[in-house]
């Protein structure tokens, strides 16, 4: 059965710099696109990063571009979030998830209703 666990969530001061874990089990990972989400309370789940799995494209929401980088090590079933200079605005529950159809991103690669597989967050805290 396919499971993704993410870990690597903390408190950090801004300007500080995290990385976030996503294990999958169960899942063939080199066959899918797959994406990071954070979601605020009282805020919808955003949309951070995506990240193709044949050619390695990535895309990224604009409140990050520049500060995180998404990655995949195919050999441990694991995606990567890099995060740098981060921000009070970045505070959130952060997730990953597989796309349900395809090994690339999609043009809008934002919806979540187009994502398997969620795990169950990890907490990512930044003071003002």
């Amino acid at each position: 059965q396919e499971k993704f666990v993410e870990t690597g969530g903390a408190l950090v001061q801004p300007g500080g710099s995290l990385t976030l874990s996503c294990k999958t089990s169960g899942f063939e990972l080199p066959n899918w696109a797959t994406a990071w989400f954070r979601q605020a309370p009282g805020l919808e789940r955003e949309a951070i990063s995506c990240l193709s799995s044949n050619n390695g494209n990535a895309s990224y929401s604009d409140s990050v571009k520049g500060r995180f980088t998404i990655s995949r090590d195919d050999a441990k079933d694991t995606v990567y979030l890099q995060m740098h200079n981060l921000k009070p605005e970045d505070a959130g529950i952060y997730y990953c998830a597989a796309e349900k159809w395809y090994w690339y991103c999609r043009q809008d690669w934002t919806r979540p209703s187009d994502y398997i597989y969620w795990g169950q967050g990890t907490q990512v805290t930044v003071p003002a």
